[in-house]
């Protein structure tokens, strides 16, 4: 099977414009979505500590093939994160030490895989952001095809090319690019509000008193 791409046109944004992501976490990137647009527990930093935002870039492989990603790499601009459905399959890595620096020779930002890798060490020596879903030693296969630059479901959630990638180690949300001002506004209050809650913890008011829970029942 043939790789395909689809032709793609959206809008880029500038530094400027995803820097004041860099201060949002994707758990309350999360919250601001009524707990939607994150991806499942799986999908993790191969270096604790990793932090990661910019744009995607999609791809869809054969179970096991990494040929498509191979592709996408040459492809993708600098900045740009590729954000890859390989169908939660963690018995085949498809992503390794000779991608991580081909990735890094064109600048792109990181990688986010629903699958495995390898080179973990390696990886983590270099310093380039991957989240994955797994790690193990065996390698892939190439020539099973693939799609680039289609909306995707990595981890269970939807992915389209363009849409800001934001991660941490709770892991991965996706920001939908046609919305990317609303939800930067409401994640900027949920903070403003998180903060605020914080501050009454300190002056001994605790969460559940602020919520008006009720008190326990007492049983037996």
């Amino acid at each position: 099977m043939p790789i395909q791409r689809y032709q793609t046109d959206f809008t880029r944004l500038s530094e400027a414009e995803l820097t004041p992501w860099r201060d949002i976490p994707p758990a309350i990137v999360g919250d601001c979505m009524n707990r939607n647009q994150v991806m499942a527990a799986r999908i993790k930093p191969v270096a604790p500590g990793t932090a990661l935002v910019g744009q995607a870039r999609t791809v869809t492989i054969m179970v096991g093939d990494n040929a498509a990603i191979h592709a996408a790499i040459g492809i993708a601009e600098p900045g740009e994160i590729l954000v890859v459905d390989g169908r939660a399959h963690l018995d085949t890595a498809v992503w390794g030490g000779i991608m991580t620096r081909a990735a890094m020779q064109r600048g792109l930002a990181g990688l986010v895989l629903d699958g495995a890798v390898r080179d973990v060490a390696e990886i983590r020596e270099l310093g380039f952001p991957v989240f994955c879903a797994g790690v193990v030693p065996a390698g892939p296969s190439k020539g099973f095809g693939g799609i680039i630059d289609g909306t995707i479901a990595c981890a269970e959630c939807p992915v389209s090319p363009g849409d800001i990638v934001v991660g941490d180690d709770d892991g991965i949300a996706i920001v939908p690019l046609a919305r990317q001002s609303e939800l930067l506004v409401a994640s900027r209050e949920k903070i403003r509000a998180e903060e605020a809650i914080n501050a009454e913890t300190a002056k001994g008011i605790l969460p559940a008193e602020r919520m008006g829970l009720p008190a326990p029942e007492i049983i037996g």
